[in-house]
């Protein structure tokens, strides 16, 4: 039978241990890119969001344990064409007024092979929730432009969705049901956090 005396030592010098930590990176949008294309007609149409905003965690220990959450400001929405974008967001559309964000938060990250991540989470667009999961690969960490900084990389996510399913149902057989969305992300690290 362990003594108890030698059972509380044994805690307190695990509480002792210092927390294995996460490395914290936030999203450059200025060097990142959310875009995407849809078909219209028989041609397709190219747009991409400018604002937007995430954290990334990284567990370089355990990949499992890493995490991502990203928001996307609607009417940063843009295709080049004022009038367009304008449609957009109109109720037609996104209705940027009634929902402004889209959001991403990842319940998991796997790696499927070296450097391939496969990230699955709640994407919520147009007030509906739906799990989805995209690959992406990770690009790895180099020093930033700022002496000391850090910074990751992740590329050549790809995703599709069908609009359909997010309720935006608006000109079927003139603008395409699925929207293909590419993803780019450059992130600066700002802090070691511990685990929980």
């Amino acid at each position: 039978m362990r003594h108890p005396f030698r059972v509380l030592l044994a805690s307190l010098a695990l509480a002792a241990l210092p927390a294995l930590a996460q490395d914290v990176y936030k999203i450059d949008p200025v060097h990142s890119e959310v875009s995407f294309k849809v078909g219209h007609l028989l041609a397709k149409t190219s747009g991409r969001f400018t604002k937007f905003n995430g954290t990334i965690k990284v567990d370089s220990a355990n990949i499992s344990k890493s995490s991502v959450e990203v928001t996307i400001e609607s009417a940063s929405i843009t295709t080049d064409n004022e009038a367009r974008d304008k449609h957009l967001k109109s109720p037609d559309f996104f209705d940027v007024e009634k929902f402004p964000t889209v959001t991403f938060k990842s319940t998991s990250v796997k790696e499927v092979a070296k450097g391939k991540l496969e990230v699955t989470g709640d994407f919520t667009m147009h007030g509906v929730t739906k799990r989805i999961t995209f690959p992406i690969t990770n690009a790895g960490t180099q020093p930033g432009m700022q002496p000391g900084s850090v910074v990751a990389g992740f590329v050549d996510g790809a995703l599709s969705l069908n609009r359909s399913e997010f309720g935006i149902k608006t000109f079927p057989g003139v603008v395409g049901e699925t929207v293909a969305i590419s993803l780019n992300v450059e992130a600066g690290k700002v802090s070691a956090s511990a685990k929980k």
